[in-house]
């Protein structure tokens, strides 16, 4: 069992560090206050390679395997959750459906699309389907060599600034989750709109909207798989996409406890350093060994994705517990700098703000735990 990144993983660790320590970081604040999208910061990172980690070599990317994509994820979310939600939503979450059920010819459509810098949108949720995927309401319906799509997806990441959807619907709600099919499905497409951006507690600088189709014409070559396989296609998106919450979760913790360490050497009470109080020391160390151990659980469902392991259970320990991890570190973030760090002057409130989507998004925290205590009781 080795413990060492190789090369790659460590030059990509320390290239996504330095541009969210340059690039991000600086103007996380700014971004979140005006509930900007920064469209010229992702367009850097595309320059970099950074929208494109998910892209296989063989279609023109990096070929980074799945550890090395998830510490990429943790380096840029320790700039800004938003961003890395941004980036995490196009290279990874939209375009695993495609990796997972594309043949040759939707792939290099797809992927070429990406390295032109096409943003990607994953639209699976909806107003009345969120954790209850078979009982979406999106339709499609069969005509001659396209599908008509009508129906509305809610709280899209990218959504609004997406070239790309991997859009979900259903051939007939009756059939439950065996209806449900899969498209690839281009933003110009006759049809196809979006909502207004929502006003987030958290990652404001991600774009996020509804995402509405009115009789869409969905050429039939951008059906994933075959009818009926969309639930399943869905499912293992989904399970991919775990560990890189996770990982965007330890990023988030990890920021708040840097910023916590740096201020409890600076502030002052009683004539010395709050770092020097046993109650301070002890939250700190807390707060390291609930990062370390939700690291170590990422790194292992990642290691697992590329070994061809099973990693249901494992990818939902680390995504349910990293998110707890991120909210409890934030939260003690804020309690050490006290008053301080009650007000926007200091960013451990958006550190707070920006942890908690961590237990709500990609499968609520307590989905995670239906998911490992099934997992647990399986014969």
């Amino acid at each position: 069992m080795d413990f060492r990144l190789t090369e790659e993983q460590e030059m990509m660790k320390r290239m996504a560090r330095e541009f969210a320590d340059n690039e991000i970081a600086p103007y996380a604040q700014e971004w979140d206050k005006n509930n900007i999208f920064p469209e010229e910061t992702v367009k850097k990172m595309h320059e970099l390679g950074l929208m494109t980690i998910g892209v296989p070599a063989e279609y023109g990317g990096p070929g980074l395997d799945h550890v090395a994509q998830n510490i990429v994820t943790e380096e840029i979310a320790r700039g800004d959750a938003g961003i890395a939600t941004t980036m995490a939503a196009s290279t990874l979450l939209a375009a695993d459906p495609v990796l997972i059920a594309g043949t040759h010819e939707q792939k290099k459509w797809f992927y070429g699309m990406q390295n032109e810098g096409a943003i990607a949108a994953f639209c699976l949720t909806e107003p009345e389907a969120g954790s209850d995927v078979a009982n979406l309401s999106t339709r499609c319906i069969k005509d001659g060599d396209y599908y008509i799509l009508n129906g509305t997806k809610q709280f899209i990441s990218n959504g609004g600034v997406a070239q790309l959807y991997v859009v979900f619907a259903t051939l007939d709600k009756k059939l439950g989750h065996k209806g449900i099919c899969a498209f690839m499905v281009d933003r110009n497409t006759p049809g196809v709109s979006v909502g207004p951006k929502e006003d987030k507690l958290g990652i404001r600088s991600s774009n996020t909207t509804q995402v509405i189709f009115e009789d869409v014409r969905v050429p039939a070559k951008n059906l994933l798989g075959k009818e009926g396989e969309g639930f399943k296609i869905a499912m293992k998106t989904l399970d991919l996409s775990r560990a890189s919450v996770a990982a965007m979760a330890v990023g988030v913790a990890q920021a708040a406890m840097e910023a916590s360490i740096k201020y409890a050497k600076e502030r002052k009470q009683f004539g010395k350093p709050i770092a020097s109080f046993q109650a301070i020391q002890f939250m700190l160390a807390d707060m390291a060994q609930y990062i370390h151990a939700a690291r170590l659980l990422y790194l292992e469902a990642s290691s697992r994705q590329d070994m061809g392991l099973p990693f249901t259970q494992i990818a939902s320990l680390a995504k349910c517990f990293a998110g707890d991890v991120a909210m409890k570190v934030a939260t003690d973030a804020v309690q050490i700098f006290g008053g301080y760090g009650y007000t926007k002057e200091y960013p451990v409130e958006k550190y707070f703000r920006d942890a908690k989507i961590m237990q709500i998004f990609e499968g609520t925290a307590q989905v995670q735990r239906l998911v490992i205590a099934r997992d647990l009781l399986r014969d």
